[in-house]
């Protein structure tokens, strides 16, 4: 058995190389996992930096030095948080304020729809199922109460680390950008020499991450349009809330689509009951569903990221059981990383069985 576990390890993990990477993996992990909580500003900060540094890139095209570009694209990155603070955020909780007021009058309407079902329809429907629905939604409405009163205890703290953010994470990001170089430097020369496997592994996953989340970026706030104008023009309540969750359900493949429908029916239903324009909105929010998945995303990610939608959504549940909601958000680009390690792995293996060329090889 012990023979058999070495040889087995002997033809997979011979080189050198390979141990390098799987060390370097293997550290990355534990630091996320053990440290994740504390430096999560510190990486925060780094997505955003790894963001930003494309446009960056993209102005450095036109022969503007690199801290000129560095200073103009932070100034358009505080620009728009501004924006953010000061414009949405605002109708954000206004809208948020005005779900909270007018819930329960939206509970005793939908309540009373309910009601009227078995009437409506005898034959699909009976008053018995009526009272398990409406006992099982007055249980999670009761455990939602309770977790909105916890949040609002720890408000206090949750303000602060708002503001701890709000100074941290924007600092972190212009020292990302501007001293790029030599943090790369730095860690370089924290890493062994014998690195090729891990270079050949980072260009792959810089490239096919770097055009995948700028492309997630632009399909986000195209839905997140959309959908507000379409909510909005058709009157639906609370518009803007549901339209961010839509655009934002983009970041998780499959499940994030499926999940939003419960809360557009739901906030539908108790709008206007089974009504012509309850059916109206659930058409709509499947048509853009529809051009999102097979016009928007294609145009946006055409061969961004190679991997099978078996593979995709296998990547959300495993990733999704790690990390929760940053596992699922980030689930597409560690798939990425495991696929380009694989790829890489398999063929140092391959080099490794073919026969070294030779003099009458290479003439050949």
């Amino acid at each position: 058995m012990i023979k058999s576990v070495q040889k087995w390890f002997r033809r997979y993990f011979s080189d050198p190389q390979v141990l390098i990477l799987a060390f370097l993996l293997l550290t990355g992990f534990g630091l996320v996992v053990w440290l994740g909580n504390m430096l999560l500003p510190v990486l925060v900060a780094i997505v955003i930096a790894y963001l930003l540094d494309g446009i960056v890139l993209w102005l450095q095209r036109f022969h503007l030095p690199r801290n000129a570009s560095v200073i103009m694209v932070f100034v358009g990155f505080i620009a728009l948080l501004i924006i953010l603070i000061v414009i949405l955020l605002p109708m954000l909780s206004k809208q948020i304020g005005q779900f909270v007021q007018e819930l329960p009058a939206m509970i005793s309407k939908g309540q009373n729809e309910l009601m009227l079902l078995p009437e409506r329809y005898p034959g699909f429907i009976s008053q018995d199922r009526i009272n398990q629905i409406l006992g099982f939604v007055g249980s999670e409405i009761a455990s939602i109460g309770q977790h909105i009163l916890t949040l609002s205890l720890s408000s206090v703290r949750g303000l602060i680390s708002v503001l701890v953010y709000l100074v941290l994470v924007p600092l972190l990001v212009f020292f990302f950008m501007k001293d790029k170089d030599i943090i790369f430097n730095w860690v370089k020369g924290l890493l062994p020499r014998n690195r090729g496997l891990a270079t050949k592994v980072w260009h792959e996953v810089n490239q096919q991450i770097s055009n995948y989340i700028r492309g997630k970026i632009w399909e986000i706030i195209i839905v997140w349009a959309v959908s507000y104008a379409t909510f909005s023009l058709m009157g639906l309540r609370f518009a803007m809330i549901i339209a961010l969750f839509v655009g934002l359900s983009v970041l998780i493949p499959y499940i994030g689509a499926t999940v939003m429908v419960l809360p557009i029916v739901l906030v539908a239903f108790l709008q206007w009951g089974f009504d012509a324009h309850f059916l109206y909105i659930v058409i709509v929010y499947g048509i853009i569903q529809a051009l999102d998945g097979n016009l928007l995303a294609p145009l946006l990610l055409s061969e961004v990221v190679n991997l099978h939608p078996v593979a995709i959504i296998v990547a959300v549940l495993i990733f999704g059981g790690f990390w929760e909601i940053w596992g699922l958000v980030f689930a597409i680009p560690l798939a990425t990383l495991v696929h380009a390690v694989f790829k890489a792995w398999v063929g140092s293996l391959q080099d490794q069985k073919s026969p070294p060329k030779t003099a009458e090889n290479a003439s050949a």
